[in-house]
């Protein structure tokens, strides 16, 4: 039984308690973290400012584009070892090694080794450095891109470029820090979660920009206002949401529908201007393949990914229709398609922005997913390549990297990384150094552990192609 000389001795603690708790409750608002997009310091002094992330959704072949391979001549139609055959899903379709229908010629003053298929891309051997050695754990599309864009094979997590944003924010509060340009003729495999932010906060998630029509849906308004209406509306939504903040301290989800909405409101004029490609000479159109069918729709959108990342823009990532790497048969016919469409304007991006001086602050990125195997699939004349995670190629260029040279390679067939293997953690190391950010350092604390993109696998950067 408590006595009234009991309740008024422990009245204190209770009034001490609770002022307490409202002091605790302050401080750790007050020490709230601002997920926004404004400028942040990078961990050390970067060698780019901005990422161009051309990626070729379905596993482009390595041993028919960047990894020349004499012995696949040599044994032409000799069965697969057993540790090859066993990396085959479709056995029954399984035929023997198959060496590249195309030629392979040196270029530039480096003697980079290029197929025919890329004379484009051939012209800028000076300013790549091909990665032949990549390799990743997992053989199908969905798995393999979850591991490309967020670390993990998991459809739930942050996409590098969703990392880049919140752990640098972006130089241009008017346009949106990453940019996603997908091809009008259909989204790639795993669609909005190859830019998702994940459990990141929401202001970080890749925003979707079309080549064609209106690049932004519902950007403007379909009745036109004043602009002193619109100043006078604008200033009222801004009070508003700023009391709706007050009132709900610490929801993030709306602090970045908040940050969208105001950031659609600036956007209105600024991505208009950056996305008019009227403005572009005839000679930068005809570099880019703007004034024929089959280079149009690509060369649009590496064009507009260069007047983003002028304009101040941290990511534009640009992806290709559905996945049309994936040649599991009639391989010919799909790599002069794929090479057709994209070999041009990834060059002409390349060459532009060397020659404005961006180049050396803009770090391009070329890849797939994963690569295809050294043998054939469905064999016969309509003959394809299975996927081959174990060893494939990528290039980059600016941002810091060595120009003209290759990197690492494959076994004499080019079927499994060899020598100075580079792992898809290695890659996310190696991207974000380039921008000034330690993989190990760039961390968010979620459920009781720092997360981060590459998580607890190991990581290097591979500074062996860095100059």
């Amino acid at each position: 039984m408590t006595t009234r000389r009991d309740f008024f001795s422990r009245i204190s603690d209770g009034l001490m308690g609770t002022a307490l708790a409202e002091l605790f409750a302050q401080d750790l608002l007050g020490k709230q973290t601002l997920y926004d997009l404004t400028p942040k310091k990078p961990h050390h002094t970067p060698k780019a400012k901005a990422v161009i992330q051309l990626f070729m959704n379905g596993g482009p072949s390595q041993v028919d584009l960047f990894d020349y391979k004499p012995a696949l001549e040599k044994y032409a139609g000799q069965p697969p070892s057993r540790d090859l055959a066993a990396e085959v899903r479709a056995v029954r379709e399984t035929g023997g090694l198959m060496p590249s229908p195309y030629k392979f010629s040196r270029h530039g003053k480096s003697g980079l080794e290029i197929s025919e298929l890329l004379p484009y891309t051939s012209k800028v051997a000076d300013e790549i450095a091909v990665v032949r050695s990549m390799y990743t754990t997992h053989l199908a599309h969905e798995a393999a891109l979850f591991l490309m864009h967020g670390g993990r094979i998991l459809p739930t997590r942050p996409s590098l470029g969703a990392w880049i944003v919140y752990g640098l924010g972006s130089e241009n509060q008017n346009l949106p820090a990453y940019v996603v340009l997908d091809d009008p003729k259909g989204p790639p495999i795993n669609f909005i979660q190859n830019w998702q932010a994940g459990w990141l906060p929401a202001v970080y998630q890749g925003t979707r920009v079309r080549s064609e029509g209106s690049p932004i849906l519902n950007l403007h308004a379909k009745q036109e206002y004043p602009g002193g209406v619109l100043d006078a509306s604008r200033s009222l939504l801004h009070r508003m949401d700023k009391g709706h903040m007050e009132r709900h301290p610490g929801n993030v989800e709306l602090a970045a529908r908040i940050s969208n909405y105001e950031l659609a409101a600036r956007m209105q004029m600024e991505a208009t201007d950056a996305l008019d490609l009227t403005k572009e000479s005839e000679a930068t159109k005809e570099a880019y393949g703007l004034n024929e069918e089959k280079t149009a729709s690509y060369g649009r959108r590496c064009l507009m990914a260069r007047r983003l990342v002028e304009r101040g823009v941290r990511l534009v990532q640009i992806y290709i229709e559905g996945q049309i790497w994936d040649n599991h048969n009639k391989i010919r016919q799909g790599l002069e398609y794929s090479c057709g469409k994209t070999d041009r304007p990834a060059a002409a991006l390349v060459r532009d922005l060397k020659e404005r001086g961006l180049l050396d602050s803009t770090l391009v990125v070329w890849g797939g997913e994963f690569g295809r195997l050294p043998i054939a699939q469905d064999p016969g004349p309509n003959a394809g390549r299975d996927h081959g995670p174990s060893g494939f190629s990528i290039w980059m260029a600016g941002g810091g990297v060595k120009g003209g040279m290759a990197y690492g390679s494959t076994d004499e067939i080019g079927y499994r990384a060899a020598e100075n293997k580079v792992s898809v953690h290695d890659f996310h190391a190696t991207v974000l150094h380039q921008l000034g950010l330690n993989h190990r350092d760039l961390t968010i604390e979620r459920e009781g552990r720092n997360e981060r993109i590459t998580d607890e696998f190991p990581a290097r950067v591979v500074s062996e192609i860095l100059s």
